[in-house]
Parts: C-alpha cells; sequence; structure tokens
C-alpha cells in the first residue's frame, strides 16, 4: 500500500468508544474519551491493520501519539498495548515514537496504567496531568 492510499482513520466518539485518528501523513494518532466496548479487539482492528501496513514518505523524524483516555475496561487495555507495540514497530522506519499519555491529574489510575505499558515498549513516555475541567488538551 503507498502513502497516497492510505487514508486517515478517524472514528467518532460514542458512549463507549473513544475519539481516534490516525495519519501517517501526519505522523499522528490521537486517542480520547471512553474505551468500554463489550469486545474491544472488534473496535481496534482496524486500528491495528492501519498500523501494520503503515506507509511513510521518509524515514527519520518523530510520531506523535496522543493517548486521552478518561476511562478504558481490561480489555481495551489490552488494545492499547497492541497498539503501543505496533506503534515501537515504526521505530523500525526510522520514526521516533512520542507517546504523550495526558491524564486528569488526580486521576492516578489513568497514570498507574500508561506507566505500566510504558514498560512493555521502548518509546519515549510524556505523562501530562491536566485539570479535570480542560477539554481539548492536545
Amino acid at each position: 500500500m503507498d502513502q497516497e492510499t492510505q487514508q486517515p482513520i478517524v472514528i467518532d466518539p460514542t458512549s463507549v468508544t473513544p475519539y481516534v485518528m490516525l495519519d501517517t501523513a501526519a505522523e499522528l494518532f490521537e486517542i480520547k474519551g471512553r474505551s468500554s466496548p463489550e469486545v474491544s479487539i472488534n473496535f481496534y482492528s482496524p486500528i491495528y491493520d492501519y498500523l501494520e501496513n503503515a506507509q511513510f514518505k521518509q524515514s527519520g523524524g518523530d510520531f506523535t501519539a496522543n493517548f486521552a483516555l478518561e476511562y478504558f475496561n481490561t480489555s481495551s487495555t489490552k488494545c492499547l498495548l497492541g497498539i503501543l507495540k505496533r506503534l515501537a514497530g515504526f521505530q523500525e522506519k526510522g520514526k521516533t515514537v512520542i507517546v504523550n499519555w495526558y491524564y486528569e491529574e488526580d486521576d492516578e489510575d489513568v497514570l498507574e496504567i500508561g506507566e505500566d505499558l510504558s514498560y512493555f515498549v521502548d518509546i519515549e513516555f510524556n505523562f501530562i496531568p491536566i485539570e479535570s475541567e480542560e477539554e481539548d488538551y492536545y
């Protein structure tokens, strides 16, 4: 698949699935909201496929991934790890992957899960606290 045919993915949020935007041309992945679908892998499979087939016009440069989830269930956590492992593979394509992990400053659970996930991949993580009332933080 060449770069011209790989269109960005944009998934609008629902009450149980997050907003997702994935665009290799912009070298950007964003996920925001709540992730608690009954069968998480069904939601995340198209994202996996896109990441596995990602093409870049040039090697080098940064690929940024913004994670801003206020809640996610256990099966979503496993899927997030799957995304992170696929993003780590971008480094073999010459990209430097940077993860910005946003969490509400008083939500230690989301912070700790992000810290736990960071141990499984060789990617730079930035843990960024936000105030609870902030809506657009990336």
